[in-house]
């Protein structure tokens, strides 16, 4: 497994151990790490942190985002999928998009290669935590 999407994973499971949604992200440039974050709404009681957002505050303003690539464990929504668009980040890798479809045709359409992985170790995260918490990933997707 690539070692960005490994660290979106760690991302995600630390988000997990924090009592959050286990989503994480990691965005690169020059074949680095300059930001990484996970799904913080249910820690920070804050609907807005999702994992790619908190991702972006935490790489800080950076100039230009367009030779950046975002790595996100699962598709992300339309809220992530317009700040994507937003910053002009042009590649973005997803571990899966099987327990939530997000914005990929949106993203697409403005310009955005999507390279969805299809990761079982990314699905079993969310379909665990779906299993267990049905009520929190509704109100989290909007569906409550």
């Amino acid at each position: 497994m690539d070692k960005f999407m490994k660290a979106a994973i760690d991302e995600a499971k630390k988000g997990l151990f924090e009592g959050g949604i286990p989503i994480g992200s990691v965005l690169v440039k020059d074949g680095k790490i300059i930001g990484r974050g996970h799904n913080k709404r249910v820690q920070e009681n804050d609907p807005i942190i999702h994992a790619e957002i908190d991702c972006l505050r935490n790489a800080g303003r950076i100039g230009s985002y367009k030779d950046t690539i975002l790595y996100s464990t699962l598709m992300p929504c339309y809220l992530c999928g317009g700040a994507i668009v937003q910053f002009g980040i042009k590649m973005v890798y997803a571990g899966e998009s099987e327990t939530f479809p997000g914005s990929s045709n949106f993203l697409r359409e403005h310009g955005v290669e999507v390279i969805n992985l299809d990761l079982d170790v990314c699905k079993n995260l969310m379909n665990e935590f779906i299993e267990k918490n049905p009520a929190l990933w509704n109100e989290d997707i909007g569906q409550l």
